[in-house]
């Protein structure tokens, strides 16, 4: 049994994080000496912020976070989920999904001090 099927509500917040995430697919080429990856027009057209410079951060094996150097152009609306934030869920999902056994029910010390850190902090 996994920490998805221990925990629906979060299992199902987690997904919803990801469905609402854009994903595009792209290529790596050759680029003269060395090699780039070729997006979609579709993505530059959606996102224009993403012209220039960026910076590449490899979040897991496979798995990378492209972010701009540069402010972004276009307004972020609220129902938008924090790329990062769905950045981290696919991997902690990948990681649940592949070690399970690495899983461990919070004892109630944990809980104590999981309780002291979120005190005052409203939850919608």
């Amino acid at each position: 049994m996994t920490w998805l099927h221990l925990y629906p509500q979060a299992s199902k917040n987690i997904m919803t994080q990801l469905k609402r995430q854009e994903q595009y697919e792209g290529t790596v080429v050759p680029v003269g000496n060395s090699r780039g990856m070729r997006l979609p027009a579709g993505f530059f057209q959606a996102h224009p912020e993403f012209e220039g410079k960026v910076k590449v951060t490899v979040v897991a094996d496979g798995a990378i976070l492209v972010s701009t150097k540069s402010p972004p152009k276009r307004k972020v609306k609220d129902d938008e989920s924090d790329p990062v934030v769905a950045s981290f869920l696919q991997f902690m999902e990948k990681q649940m999904t592949e070690h399970p056994e690495e899983i461990v029910a919070a004892d109630t010390a944990q809980l104590r001090r999981i309780a002291k850190l979120v005190k005052g902090v409203a939850v919608d």
